[in-house]
């Protein structure tokens, strides 16, 4: 038996061990130019699986009542499309009508914004040279709604517009929640022997962050929505209602989304006169602030860690990548690798973290 070989860190790179080396590199180029090209339908299976996740205790919670599998499938699936029904058919046909109300009024709207920066202007010149043209606002205005517009148009019409992708969604995800043992068994068995234990807890602590996500959303966007959509009314800032819905589909696009919100809240209020547009900034700022500081807490409680900065960097990230819906993904996108660094990496090393967080501290505040 030949004794045990220690490896040498510092020996030069080897001819194996740079044909293995080159071997890695063009493997990973040609599964990033597989999945580029498939990205389409990575985007569907990775929003049916997220789907998936959330509707699972719901299915598992009528099979406890003695409903056969298939059957609390179909009816968790039948109750989503009556809800999405009612939305389709109550909801939006006033939505539809405020949206035209505030195009046809856009004229209005803009001369009301020139004529208030023009007196700013006057009275300030300072300001006047700081700002830029009105003209110029328009057309930095109109360049970024072409950006965004094309963006929801790729993510739309792209992967969700047509009815055959809607429908395939909904068989995938009829098929995936009807019997998913084979699936988290095929991801179980992918993972070594030895790993068993952190996949098996990854999925389990991706599955419980992805349900309180979904339902932290749910319940924020609804009182965010109506929180903004009544305060407006009460101030006299229409369409109260669609900014309202605003607010509420802006809950899907995390630190951002309120952002998106406020921006065109903010300028049919300054077209209305400097004290609407204060009030608006007021409602916005004190909506957010107690999202923030009391339902993000209480909703959400401690489980889902994220940072901003990583949550920021995933949505910018998978809004690249994927368009809208990527963006939508980024929370889930951002837990999944928080998880998997934790399971796979962090705890195998059995850091104390108390001392990990006194060095950040100390060196934070620039101590030795």
């Amino acid at each position: 038996m030949e004794p045990h070989r220690s490896i040498d860190q510092n020996a030069p790179l080897s001819y194996r061990g740079a044909r293995q080396l080159l071997g890695l590199i063009v493997l990973l180029v040609i599964t990033a130019f597989i999945l580029r090209a498939l990205e389409s339908v990575l985007l569907l299976f990775a929003i049916v699986f997220l789907v998936a996740m959330v509707l699972n205790p719901i299915v598992v919670w009528l099979q406890r009542h003695r409903f056969p599998r298939g059957l609390a499938v179909a009816l968790t699936l039948l109750g989503l499309l009556v809800v999405v029904a009612t939305v389709v058919l109550f909801a939006i046909p006033p939505l539809a009508r405020q949206l035209n109300s505030l195009v046809q009024n856009t004229p209005q709207v803009w001369d009301g914004i020139r004529a208030r920066m023009n007196a700013l202007g006057q009275k300030y010149p300072a300001v006047r040279d700081a700002l830029p043209q009105t003209d110029e606002i328009v057309s930095k205005i109109a360049a970024a709604a072409g950006t965004v517009g094309n963006v929801l148009l790729r993510s739309t019409i792209g992967f969700v517009g047509g009815v055959f992708s809607a429908a395939l969604a909904i068989l995938l995800l009829f098929f995936v929640l009807a019997n998913p043992e084979p699936i988290v068994a095929f991801y179980l068995t992918l993972a070594p022997t030895r790993f068993h234990e952190q996949a098996k807890r990854t999925l389990s602590r991706l599955m419980q962050q992805m349900v309180m996500w979904a339902r932290g959303v749910a319940i924020n966007g609804a009182i965010t929505g109506v929180s903004i959509g009544v305060l407006l009314w009460i101030i006299g800032i229409p369409p109260a209602l669609m900014f309202g819905a605003f607010a509420f589909l802006g809950e899907f696009l995390p630190n951002v989304g309120a952002f998106f919100v406020a921006i065109p809240i903010l300028f049919v209020a300054l077209s209305m006169g400097a004290t609407k547009f204060w009030l608006a900034l007021g409602v916005i700022l004190l909506v957010y602030q107690v999202e923030l500081n009391f339902l993000v807490p209480f909703v959400l409680g401690k489980e889902m860690r994220l940072h901003p900065v990583n949550i920021l960097f995933f949505t910018i990230a998978m809004a690249t990548s994927f368009g809208i819906l990527g963006a939508i993904l980024a929370v889930p996108a951002a837990a999944l690798v928080q998880i998997v660094i934790d399971e796979f990496y962090i705890k195998p090393r059995r850091l104390d973290h108390a001392t990990v967080e006194r060095e950040a501290a100390a060196l934070v505040r620039n101590e030795r």
